[in-house]
């Protein structure tokens, strides 16, 4: 192990339910090794979900390096109580992920407890190597005073650390590489690269004077809502869909059961475009080439903030309204310095998108479409008149968070004060 000059770092990440996690976890193992020389190794254990995010990755090799990343399936078999050749064989790190509550398996932690590093590196001898349980994001105020305290494993002698990403100074901050501000900058500059990535779909980019948004979210019985708005309304809209638990939710608005990719429908003045499911980088253009955002999960939510345009979020649901909660938390901070009029209505918009009520409770099953229609038409009628109050907005937000550390950067930097201190 040499923790100072190549630190080893191991990542496990399982997918539960979507792409988040993967693509958390992918993008955090990249800049790893890109920005900070890390020999970084990511356990996983639903290899199709990486392929996806990245078609480099070999959905069918349990072993390969990526862009300079060892991925490795994650399998329970290979952990077993039985298969002590394999886990032997298993080096460990210097640090150690355990991404959003996935656990490790027992006999990795087990070694990991009972492992020191070597008196021949240029780490304190006799030093466990450190785990980090890396959490999901949140505005919750009470991040902040959790993020990294240690908590002591009920069963072996070794601390874990919480790890909190968040929007302050005080908490884990944001996944963000070195060069990605630089690099929306110039491709939203620059007429060119934005006509090459439509083109690349097969269409023109939007007619000027056309509002492009992209649309990437879960299931939405409200989505009719917006798109009648849009269809009826005086600008044009031009609408990109990517491929997402939200597709069948615009088929069935259009009337129709299938759209392959690369057709467009028009219905008034609303074009939609159906795109394919895209990789992390060309979601990244799509992202920085619309004016609007509608984004779902973790990953695309921290992304569409740094492509500086306004967006709305499709938070994941969850049980006793945690999510509603967390949607608030957020709404608080990014809402602070809009006018109170174009405030009520973005909150509006956020929250009648996510089932929640306009003053922000629950109101899943209790608010009829038609309400809920009339709820958005209202929201969007008053933004899009001040379409460049939010986008100034979205700009100074976006640059007032990366006045900040970024995340990997923050975990490099506390597991080198942890290792100091031993």
């Amino acid at each position: 192990m040499t923790c100072l000059q190549q630190p080893a770092w191991d990542i496990f990440c399982r997918v539960i339910d979507n792409y988040g996690d993967a693509a958390v976890c992918w993008r955090l193992a990249r800049q790893l090794h890109a920005e900070h020389g890390c020999q970084v190794r990511l356990w996983i254990d639903h290899l199709a979900a990486l392929h996806a995010l990245n078609p480099v990755v070999n959905d069918s090799e349990p072993a390969q390096r990526v862009d300079g990343v060892e991925v490795r399936v994650w399998r329970e078999a290979d952990f077993a109580a039985g298969a002590g050749d394999a886990i032997d064989a298993i080096t460990m790190p210097d640090v150690v992920v355990e991404a959003f509550g996935c656990g490790l398996p027992d006999t990795y932690s087990e070694r990991l407890a009972s492992s020191v590093l070597s008196a021949t590196t240029s780490c304190p001898p006799g030093h466990r190597p450190i785990w980090i349980t890396l959490e999901y994001l949140s505005a919750e105020a009470w991040v902040a005073s959790h993020h990294g305290l240690p908590s002591p494993h009920p069963r072996l002698d070794i601390d874990r650390y919480f790890f909190f990403p968040g929007f302050s100074a005080d908490t884990g901050g944001l996944l963000r590489e070195v060069d990605l501000k630089l690099r929306c900058a110039v491709f939203q500059g620059h007429d060119e690269a934005i006509d090459a990535f439509w083109k690349r779909f097969g269409w023109l980019s939007p007619s000027p004077g056309a509002t492009a948004i992209s649309l990437f979210g879960y299931e939405n019985p409200h989505l009719g809502g917006l798109l009648d708005v849009w269809s009826k309304g005086d600008t044009p809209v031009c609408l990109a869909v990517t491929d997402s638990r939200i597709r069948p939710d615009v088929l069935r608005w259009l009337g129709q059961a299938v759209a392959g990719t690369g057709e467009s429908v028009r219905r008034g003045n609303l074009e939609i475009r159906f795109l394919p499911f895209l990789t992390q980088d060309d979601y990244d253009l799509l992202l920085w080439a619309c004016d609007w955002n509608f984004v779902r999960g973790e990953d695309s939510f921290v992304r569409a903030q740094w492509a500086a345009r306004p967006f709305v979020w499709h938070i994941y649901p969850q049980q006793e309204n945690t999510h509603g909660v967390k949607l608030e938390a957020f709404l608080d901070n990014y809402c602070a310095d809009l006018p109170a009029g174009l405030q009520s209505a973005f909150r509006s918009l956020w929250r009648t998108w996510n089932g929640q009520s306009a003053d922000g409770g629950v109101a899943v099953g209790k608010i009829s479409a038609v309400e809920a229609g009339g709820q958005l038409a209202a929201a969007w009628a008053q933004l899009a008149s001040d379409g460049g109050v939010l986008l100034q907005h979205a700009s100074d937000w976006s640059n007032g968070l990366i006045r900040q550390q970024d995340l990997a950067g923050k975990l490099v930097d506390f597991c080198r004060k942890k290792r100091s201190k031993a």
